[in-house]
């Protein structure tokens, strides 16, 4: 289309809407004129009519005086106003409406005013000759009808009210309006509408007794917030009060701004009057007769309707107001389900009076339904929980009269009100009551930081890069061999010394410092390589690579050699990867490596000679992607180390997004902040831009350095929904779908913390290939998780033995570990349980606030849920925030000391903290004038962290409620008509209520701030990245705080003044924690022992372990102290729990044992998250929920923690709270409650453990099984991989340990020790040693006592209950040692048992193994070959064998069926249906023979030496609980 087309178009379509436009205004004026023509003929005709009349009458009395003539007329214009001049009527008189029905009401005033009734057909008329039509023609509708004798009523309280109101006494003036009322029909139609608003008028009686009760003067300021006609707010207008009114419904609005001319009308739902209506109206007298249970945009009935239009007038109410409101009978504070409702009320407006109403007094209304009138002062009462003048009998209208009058009491003095509104604090009075700066919580952004403009030093040639030559390239030589796992005795050691394990790589020196790898990444070897790397002689011979740094470049080169098992397409987004169909275009992708080595091994040295490998090979172009910028210094350092150059590492910002990267050849270094940079305004992405300088083609290598982050690369399901992945994570992925034959190489040494981070690494081929039983991510996901903390182990034990990964240490010889514990003092103990009441508080407001602000309903039922979980996920994270800086400030005075005694002592001391406070610093500082900030008057404290949640996330935004199809309630942000949010003010005076609450405690001082100004920044080293900070200075005799600004290099010129001894103390956080080096390095001049208090632990599990790496590093002097730092606070293990839970995944995948990952610091107690944890607290809920916790009840644990444990009905929540959940309750509970349940959960927590451990399901990771003799019986092939070899074993062990017997002086002595009884079992003549044991907790949370039996060989754990109910009985000590030392001879010496182990590689076949037993067992047979594997106990070995294809299943020996039955409590099978199982019978433990039907068959199974027994007149079968058990075992065995 040309352009002038499109024009003429536009012009046309613009002329047409005009031309619409107006018609519409035309057809208006044409009804309006329409109207008036009805209205001037009726009054033509009337008019007419009564000239007629009136010269009748003339006629027929002659003999009328002028007298008479007169006073007709005068009658005739009192009816019918000047019906003699056929001429519009002054405007005084009578206000020209458009409004048809306040023309009717017009009309039916002179019939009021005559005291005449008026009929129905009457009201019919008019409204007909008005509205053009009848209510038939549906012209109009019953409901306009009623409101326009409303309206008669109205104008004639208007016009009469004062002469009315001035009549002798209240009676009389009652009578009057009740005469003028009764002469009004009753309205008994109904439209929808009004049926559905609830729109039923007040009566005209019951309006003026409401304005009696509300003592209006002409001072007042009298609101209706919910007006109707206009009834209630007449009596005030006639009182001289000024009005404020408020209507939702358009027609009455229209109604009201006609009668009430130039009063200020709004059309506000009133259920939020108060947030609506303009600050500059403060109503002293408030009268109402709101909806009973109607509300707004809801369909269905609202409950809760009154009390929020009650509430929301009465804030809006001035202090010293007074608030007349009518009601159904039933909101009452008598009623007891609203008496918490009223008492929570009179905190603030006190109930004067209270009174029902009978059901007549609406009969002209057409209801009877009873009603009440109840009046409140604005003034707080002394008894909230006591209501004066309130009764339960109904009363009609005059005996409401009686008792307003003698008991309402007069009004109170109002309280003087200035400026806002009375109850509103200002930002202004903020900053006089609190003596906070008005703006101290803006969210302010921080000054980038200037990045250094000048190059960073080259690496020293330390290891003489300038003699290495390109030139002097040879193929790294080397031999394979077979390995096994056998040499030095197992220990139970979480580390074994590493060596490469399958090559022997010719001139290759070993590590400089001694290498280790976890004790189950020991137990496998990768395969044997065939890939032969291509680098410099001379960085072999002369060490530059160890050989524990060329085994990863071997194996690196290997996997690179290889493609993924499977054929692919991928869409051009490059986000969605599929599997081809058969024969359609695919790609394949490169096979890729992880190196997972921790701190100390040499990464970066590693990578650069990957890189340098191919670099020969003629791949001369590579990405380096790394975590930050400052990384490119090392990256370059590593480079030039194995004779590289500086500049041919060149890093990517140097290109402009979107412009080609004019290279030939070189490394590109990017940051994940700059990769993953998204296409904007037309130029490529930073994905794009690099795929483009590769070519589709490439085949270098891709590096992702700390490959972690891009944690989260896929979509998972969160608290508030599904996270979205993110975008680091996305854009990773797109670089590796868009470059499928680039050779990936990650490197992370914390490659995840959860399984599901893992989504990153997809070139391992974990999924969606043809060697892993995985369809998908989200499938291998969900079996690794459904495996636990197991099935994580495995993957990397895998990965390494198909040749994919590795992950050495530096050795932890000479580390030592000593806990640092600071024990709150009692003024500190005092400050925590201020803070916690003052969460407790908060809390409670949130709730409150969520309810005020509509986002729930009263009930409790969710309307937002999106507001409602962010809402509460901002409070709990900045409460976790908040206690974790409180915390970790408390603990520094301990932590002083120590470190004062490390600087006598002659040591140095490292501090790894993470939070620095810089970002509220900024928020601060924005407030301040610049000529302040040499000289500060300001606390950075925890405190602040409070602060800015409450003025930035605390939800103060009203939302408006409606209701779906289906009648569900949900609720929106409300805006202004500009778009502004309209904030709710009843949550707004409770945020300033807070914050005046807070101001008053006392501040702690950050942990940062409080080391630098106790020893002085000239002493301290701050390695945080922070750009600016307080600090202490002294002036002649003065001290004062002053800014200091720092530069971009701090931490480098800090680092170095640390390592060179200028300064002895060295703090970090995550930002100088990666990269950076400060242990006792050999090369520094401080070698000095280095302290390393691990004061903040944070949230990230990586972060802290790697930041532990800092000080431990290859090439010291001596290893270093750690020194974490705890307290005696209970509440602190949430955050323990948290870093505990994640580094025992970390640790399970990346060095394939959960020990490793807290490098010892961490035990498995400190792990509250595991299913033990779990379970143990549903225990606890029981228990509260029965009563059963001395402690704490129910109401004070729900009402402490906010946790809601029981449903409206009253019976415990099928869903309870989670444990993350409750561990962050009871972190803001004061300490001695916090402690309490703690300890209440522990004992629960112990017991689970127990019991699991007892019955041989308790995983606890790696377990080193050790005995006298363990031999292996079998070993079969059971899976080999196809690509690499790697293969899967069966093995079947034998394990014999001797047996332990407790001789019978030590057992006198244990019965002395713990003041045991000396018992024996009547029925089979065993004694014991009965002592009170630890108890346990059954599954409904009661606490059980029990006693230990410990027998000779063995021992037993039975309830008070079980033992009294048995046949155990004490004996004297003579019998007791006579028995006992038979006991004792009768032992056997050993005791011999077998199981089988599935040892080698595990995934692969990961879902045809036992689900039901995950353990995993370490062990080194009689001739010295270490097995790890996954434990499968013989009686499913045979279902394993099944799920494998294999036919030639093991059979299961007597003996191992007798072990499955006693020890594990199997049902096993026998022969013709019968099955043998363990029972219990009187507290003993029985072999049973089950599935015997017939005497035949019970007599030859006592032939072959069962016995029966006559039980419960049940004949049952049992085998003896001897020596001869398997032997009977295998005779019925035999018989099949």
């Amino acid at each position: 289309m040309k352009l002038t087309e499109i024009k003429s178009t536009e012009l046309f379509t613009d002329r047409l809407a005009q031309i619409d436009e107006e018609t519409e205004r035309l057809n208006a004026i044409a009804s309006q004129l329409t109207t008036k023509r009805q209205q001037l003929t009726l009054l033509f005709n009337k008019a007419s009519t009564a000239v007629e009349a009136l010269g009748e009458l003339t006629s027929l009395l002659p003999q009328t005086t002028s007298e008479i003539r007169a006073a007709l007329e005068a009658i005739f214009r009192q009816n019918e106003e000047a019906i003699c001049e056929v001429k519009p009527k002054p405007e005084a008189k009578q206000p020209a409406s458009t409004n048809p029905l306040i023309e009717v009401g017009h009309q039916l005033l002179p019939i009021l005013q005559q005291g005449q009734p008026i009929t129905n057909a009457t009201v019919s008329g008019l409204m007909t000759q008005n509205f053009g039509g009848s209510d038939a023609q549906g012209c109009w509708l019953w409901k306009d009808a009623y409101e326009a004798l409303e309206i008669a009523q109205i104008l004639l309280i208007q016009q009469q009210g004062r002469e009315i109101l001035n009549q002798s006494n209240h009676l009389a003036i009652f009578n009057e309006i009740e005469r003028i009322h009764r002469l009004c029909p009753t309205q008994t139609r109904r439209s929808e509408t009004s049926i559905q608003l609830q729109q039923f008028s007040t009566p005209l009686p019951l309006a003026y007794i409401a304005s009696l009760a509300a003592q209006i003067t002409p001072d007042d300021l009298v609101l209706e917030p919910s007006s109707g006609t206009g009834i209630l707010a007449t009596f005030a207008c006639v009182n001289g009060a000024q009005l404020v009114l408020n209507e939702i419904c358009p027609q009455r609005r229209g109604i009201l701004a006609q009668i009430f001319a130039d009063t200020p009308l709004f059309n506000h739902n009133a259920e939020q009057i108060d947030d609506y209506l303009d600050g500059k109206y403060h109503p002293t007298v408030v009268v109402m007769n709101p909806p009973f249970t109607a509300s707004p945009k809801i369909v269905k009935r609202n409950q809760f309707a009154t009390f929020k239009h009650l509430s929301s007038a009465l804030a809006r109410l001035s202090q010293g107001g007074r608030l007349v409101i009518i009601t159904a009978n039933w909101f009452s504070p008598l009623n007891s389900q609203w008496r918490d409702s009223f008492i929570k009320l009179q905190q603030s407006a006190k109930v004067v009076f209270s009174c029902p109403i009978e059901g007549n007094a609406y009969a002209k209304h057409g209801t009877t339904v009873e009603t009440r009138l109840t009046v409140f002062d604005k003034i707080s009462s002394d008894k909230p929980d006591e209501f004066v003048n309130c009764s339960l009998e109904a009363v009609s209208l005059s005996g409401l009269l009686n008792l307003v009058e003698s008991l309402v009491p007069e009004r109170q003095a109002l309280t003087t009100i200035t400026g806002a509104k009375a109850n509103t604090l200002s930002p202004e009075s903020v900053n006089q009551r609190g003596k906070f700066p008005k703006d101290s919580y803006k969210i302010a952004t921080s000054p980038k930081a200037k990045q250094s403009k000048t190059q960073p030093p080259e690496a020293k040639s330390q290891d003489k890069p300038d003699r290495v030559s390109f030139k002097d390239v040879i193929e790294i030589a080397y031999t394979t061999r077979e390995w096994t796992a056998s040499g030095r005795e197992i220990s139970d050691s979480l580390y074994e010394a590493y060596e490469p394990q399958t090559i022997l790589i010719e001139g290759a020196i070993q590590h400089p410092s001694p290498l280790v790898q976890s004790a189950a990444m020991a137990s496998v070897a990768p395969p044997k390589p065939l890939y032969r790397p291509h680098l410099m002689r001379s960085l072999i011979t002369e060490g530059i690579l160890s050989d524990a740094q060329l085994e990863s470049v071997i194996y690196a080169g290997e996997s690179h050699s290889q493609f993924l098992k499977g054929n692919y397409q991928v869409d051009d987004s490059l986000d969605i990867v599929s599997v081809a169909p058969q024969d359609a275009p695919s790609i394949r992708f490169r096979r890729g490596y992880f190196i997972g080595d921790s701190t100390g091994v040499g990464k970066g040295r590693q990578v650069s000679a990957i890189l340098l490998d191919h670099y020969l090979q003629g791949r001369t172009k590579g990405i380096w992607i790394s975590k930050s910028d400052t990384l490119l210094e090392d990256a370059r350092r590593d480079w030039t180390a194995l004779g590289g150059k500086t500049e041919q590492i060149i890093p990517l910002s140097k290109f402009r997004q979107g412009e080609p990267i004019e290279l030939t050849q070189g490394i590109i270094f990017v940051t994940y902040a700059t990769l993953r940079t998204e296409a904007k305004q037309g130029k490529k992405s930073r994905v794009g831009q690099l795929i483009d300088w590769c070519g589709k083609d490439f085949e270098g290598v891709i590096v992702f350095d700390e490959a972690h982050c891009m944690a989260n690369a896929s979509a998972e399901k969160g608290e508030r929904g599904i996270k979205k992945p993110s975008l680091q994570g996305l854009a990773g992925l797109r670089l590796q779908h868009g470059l499928p034959r680039a050779r990936v190489l990650y490197v992370s040494a914390t490659g995840a913390t959860t399984i599901n981070n893992l989504a990153y690494a997809q070139r391992l081929g974990l999924w969606m290939s043809e060697e892993f039983p995985f369809a998908n991510q989200s499938d291998f996901v969900a079996e690794m998780e459904k495996g636990g903390i197991v099935a994580l182990e495995v993957v990397s034990r895998d990965l390494k033995a198909l040749g994919l990964y590795t992950a050495r240490s530096l050795s932890y010889h000479g580390v030592e570990y000593d806990i640092l514990e600071h024990e709150l003092t009692d003024e500190q103990i005092t400050i925590y349980n201020a803070y916690a009441d003052a969460f407790q508080i908060i809390h409670q407001n949130l709730e409150a606030a969520l309810e005020a602000t509509n986002i729930s309903s009263p009930t409790g039922k969710t309307r937002n849920r999106n507001a409602k979980s962010a809402a509460r996920s901002a409070f709990e994270s900045n409460k976790q925030r908040f206690f974790n800086h409180l915390i970790t400030s408390m603990k520094c005075p301990t932590l002083l000391k120590a470190i004062e005694q490390d600087l006598v002592n002659g040591h140095a001391a490292v501090i790894q903290i993470t939070s620095t406070d810089e970002a509220l610093l900024d928020r601060r500082l924005a407030d301040i004038p610049t000529c302040q900030w040499h000289d500060l008057q300001v606390d950075i404290t925890p405190r602040e962290y409070v602060m800015d949640y409450l003025m930035h996330s605390f939800p103060v935004q009203l939302h408006e409620i409606y209701t779906d199809e289906q009648g569900n309630e949900y609720s929106r942000p409300v805006t202004d008509s500009e778009g502004n949010p309209v904030l709710c003010q009843e949550v707004l005076r409770r945020r300033e209520e807070l914050i005046e609450r807070l101001g008053l405690l006392p501040p702690v001082p950050g942990a940062l701030d409080q080391i630098i100004q106790h020893f002085g920044y000239e002493n301290v080293a701050e390695v945080t990245g922070r750009s600016k900070r307080i600090v202490r200075e002294t002036k002649g005799e003065r001290e004062k705080l002053i800014l200091q600004k720092r530069s971009s290099s701090a931490n480098l010129s800090e680092t170095g003044a640390f390592m060179d001894d200028k300064k002895r103390i060295l703090v970090f956080s995550e930002a100088g924690g990666t990269g950076r080096s400060y242990h006792a390095d050999l090369k520094a001049k401080n070698q000095r022992l280095r302290v390393h208090y691990l004061l903040e632990a944070g949230w990230k599990a990586d972060s802290a372990i790697q930041g532990l790496g800092r000080s431990n590093r290859t090439n010291q002097a001596q290893p270093p102290l750690f020194r974490p730092v705890a307290t005696n606070v209970k509440g602190e293990k949430r955050f323990l729990s948290t870093i505990a839970r994640r580094l025992d995944s970390l640790g399970a995948l990346t060095r394939g044992q959960r020990q490793t990952g807290g490098q010892g610091l961490f035990r498995e107690q400190d792990n509250l998250e595991s299913p033990y944890a779990k379970s143990a607290l549903r225990q606890l809920y029981l228990a509260l929920y029965y009563g059963k916790i001395d402690c704490c009840s129910l109401k004070d644990f729900e009402a402490y923690t906010g946790l809601s444990l029981t449903t409206p009905e009253g019976n415990l929540k099928e869903e309870l709270p989670p444990i993350s959940q409750f561990l962050n309750r009871v972190l803001a509970l004061r300490i001695e409650r916090q402690n309490a349940l703690f300890e209440e959960f522990e004992v629960r927590l112990t017991s689970k453990i127990e019991e699991a451990i007892a019955t041989g399901s308790y995983e606890g990771g790696v377990e080193t099984l050790k005995a006298d003799h363990l031999r292996i019986l079998e070993q079969q092939v059971i899976y080999t991989h196809p690509e690499t070899g790697a293969r899967t074993h069966c093995v079947k062990i034998e394990r014999q340990r001797k047996a332990d017997v407790l001789r019978l002086p030590e057992a006198n002595q244990m019965c002395q020790n713990y003041q045991g009884k000396l018992v024996v079992n009547e029925r089979s003549g065993r004694v014991a040693i009965a002592i009170p044991t630890n108890s346990t907790v059954t599954d409904d949370g009661e606490i059980v006592r029990r006693i230990n039996l410990i027998r000779p060989v063995s021992n037993e754990k039975i309830s008070v209950e079980q033992f009294r109910a048995s046949t155990w009985f004490e004996t004297t000590r003579a019998t007791f040692e006579r028995l006992w030392q038979q006991e004792v001879g009768d032992a056997p010496e050993f005791e011999v048992d077998s199981f089988y182990l599935i040892t080698g590689l595990l995934l692969p076949i990961w879902n045809r193994l036992d689900a039901e037993n995950m353990r995993v067992f370490r062990l080194q047979t009689d001739n010295g070959e270490k097995l790890l594997g996954r434990l499968v106990h013989g009686e499913n070995i045979a279902s394993v064998f099944r799920n494998l294809g294999i036919t030639n299943t093991p059979k299961l020996t007597a003996d191992e069926v007798f072990q499955a039955v006693t020890q594990r409590k199997e049902v096993m099978p026998l022969v013709r249906g019968w099955q043998l199982c363990s029972s219990s019978v009187m507290g003993n433990q029985r072999l049973e023979v089950i599935g015997v039907r017939q005497q035949a068959e019970v007599m030859y199974l006592k032939a072959l030496g069962c016995i029966t027994e006559m039980i419960n007149w049940k004949l049952r079968v049992f085998i003896p609980m001897n020596d001869k058990a398997t032997g009977i075992i295998e005779k019925i065995r035999s018989l099949a």
